[in-house]
Formats: structure tokens, C-alpha cells, sequence
């Protein structure tokens, strides 16, 4: 099995940048698509991007796309999330997950994802 630490979380005030990054450990990522959850105060988790396990197929929720950018180096076992221009309504707690790679469908399900880490929590100031 897989296990996900994320890191990179904190205080940003409206328009700042973060780069959130999930080490993963056990197995090679390779092996795995990722994925950046997020759940806002009171909310449920949502879905924020999804890379394949070769980093060919990416996809975004409306809602990020533009200023988001996920990436991963599969070298390193380490997926990132680059987010900019951020907005009060992105504070959450963002979590990474991962689910055996199994092609190029996009999966943007909560329950399509079987390993999560323990998340950071991002927090937007106005």
C-alpha cells in the first residue's frame, strides 16, 4: 500500500500563492493516479485536480481551473499542487489521495479513491 503525507499548507492573504506537495512512501507512484481533495469549513470534500500516473491526463474542477496547476515527479514520489491567485473560498483542508492506475478515464469521486493522506489546511484571508 501507499502512504500520503501532505505538506505545504498555511495562511495566504486574497491573491497569494501556495505550493502544496504530497510525499508518497510504500510503493512507487508510479504505479498510481493522484489527486487534490479539498473540504471547506462545514462542506463536504470536493474535488480539485487529478493527474494520471504518467502525467498525461489532467483534470481540473471548474471552480480552480486557470489557477491551479497539479503536477508530479514521479522521481521524488512526490505529487504537487501549485495554487495562485487564490480566493477566500479555497480555504479548506486539502487532501491527496491515490487509486491504482488503471488508464486514461478521469475519476473525480471520493470513493474512486482508495489511499488519502491526513491533509493541510489552506486558509485564504480577505
Amino acid at each position: 500500500q501507499v502512504q500520503l503525507v501532505e505538506s505545504g499548507g498555511g495562511l495566504v492573504q486574497t491573491g497569494g500563492s501556495l505550493r502544496l506537495s504530497c510525499a508518497a512512501s510504500g510503493r512507487p507512484l508510479s504505479s498510481y493516479s493522484m489527486a487534490w481533495f479539498r473540504q471547506p469549513p462545514g462542506k463536504e470534500r470536493e474535488f480539485v485536480a487529478t493527474i494520471g500516473g504518467s502525467g498525461i491526463v489532467i483534470y481540473y474542477a471548474d471552480s480552480v481551473k486557470g489557477r491551479f496547476t497539479i503536477s508530479r515527479d514521479n522521481a521524488k514520489n512526490t505529487v504537487y499542487l501549485q495554487m495562485n491567485s487564490l480566493k477566500p473560498e479555497d480555504t479548506a483542508v486539502y487532501y491527496c489521495a491515490a487509486r491504482v492506475y488503471s488508464g486514461f478515464r478521469v475519476y473525480t469521486g471520493t470513493s474512486d479513491y482508495g489511499f488519502w493522506g491526513q491533509g493541510t489546511q489552506v486558509t485564504v484571508s480577505s
